[in-house]
């Protein structure tokens, strides 16, 4: 029925018969004209935003908004890009780095799987870095993501996997962008009929202004393996980390939180994790950097690795079992106490 409104329009006014012939309301049943009416008010989600760089690889661009941004390759499943509201790149990429598969790119924050550098008979840092993943569909028991701000990838054991690592896997990550932080979840599901064990680890490649003015506190008297001197362990005498030479440290059982410090900068990058339990923290100094040719010779000075890991103990998963593993980091100002940042103050909050 329609009725002429006194400004001129036409307002349609929607009757609804509760006769037997119409659903029952109180029996709680919807009509299907409402229902039509509902789905086509529900907001739809948008498109990801998902573009081919120079070199053809598919490369998801996440915004929110405050005008931070995230760039994610489906090659490795790998973040290449973090930028804050100011567009200021937060995340190093080398000036050297090999966009072409099958080599892993350095920079951002590849994905090691199911093996840590060289610890196992696989190529360095395994194999899911150099492999091509797909957006993922089902990410349950994760919510919807908002297709904005996030993206949920997979990674699926393959023929060609399966021969040189005889176990059947789901590899999720969701990477979720927010202002001021940048969340990755991880999750490995054991799809084969035997129990199997891995490693992991999210390599931070972190920018900083100058290596010798950086300092990483949290990781004060743990135990590390000191990959530098044939992995002998050691317990860490110093106060906060500094660096003047090569670096190449696992940190054993670490905390939740870890703060690296940027005093030119006056930034602070709070590292938050969960089912991760060591750390990594690696700079190749000047003699590495030299030597490695996916890197600037120069390249050490803007640069530090610090990664969210489970190396020492591997992870084990029986059949169609999951693990499940969490990183945050965040950007904060720092604010100084006699030229150095309260250390209390980064660990525990700034509150």
């Amino acid at each position: 029925m329609t009725k002429r409104h006194e400004n001129g329009s036409l307002v349609v006014f929607l009757w609804i018969s509760f006769s037997s012939q119409k659903l029952e309301w109180r029996k709680g049943k919807v009509n299907p004209f409402v229902s039509s009416i509902r789905a086509r008010l529900r907001p739809k989600a948008m498109p990801l935003n998902m573009v081919r760089d120079a070199d053809g690889l598919p490369r998801i661009i996440l915004t929110e908004p405050t005008g931070s941004s995230a760039e994610v390759l489906l090659y490795g499943g790998q973040v290449v890009s973090w930028k804050n509201e100011r567009r200021e790149e937060l995340l190093f990429m080398s000036s050297k780095a090999s966009w072409k598969p099958p080599k892993a790119i350095r920079g951002g924050i590849p994905v090691c799987f199911p093996q840590f550098g060289n610890l196992g008979s696989l190529e360095q840092h395994g194999f899911a870095r150099n492999r091509m993943w797909s957006l993922d569909s089902d990410p349950s028991p994760l919510p919807p993501a908002n297709n904005q701000s996030s993206v949920d990838l997979v990674l699926k054991s393959t023929e060609e996997d399966l021969k040189i690592w005889p176990r059947s896997f789901e590899l999720r990550l969701r990477v979720t962008l927010s202002a001021g932080k940048l969340t990755l979840i991880p999750r490995v599901r054991n799809t084969d009929h035997k129990a199997f064990s891995f490693m992991f680890a999210l390599c931070n490649y972190l920018s900083v202004s100058d290596i010798s003015e950086v300092r990483v506190e949290g990781l004060e008297t743990l135990d590390y393996f000191d990959n530098l001197i044939n992995r002998e362990r050691f317990t860490e005498q110093a106060d906060a980390i500094t660096f003047d030479g090569e670096f190449e440290r696992v940190y054993l059982s670490t905390p939740t939180k870890i703060a690296i410090i940027d005093h030119e900068k006056k930034r602070t990058f709070e590292l938050w994790k969960d089912g991760m339990p060591d750390a990594v923290a690696w700079n190749p100094w000047d003699k590495k950097a030299k030597a490695l040719p996916d890197l600037g010779d120069e390249d050490y000075q803007s640069m530090l690795c610090v990664d969210s890991a489970a190396i020492e103990t591997p992870i084990i998963l029986k059949p169609f079992e999951e693990w499940k593993g969490r990183q945050e980091i965040s950007t904060v100002s720092s604010s100084y106490c006699s030229g150095q940042l309260d250390p209390r103050r980064v660990l525990y909050g700034f509150h």
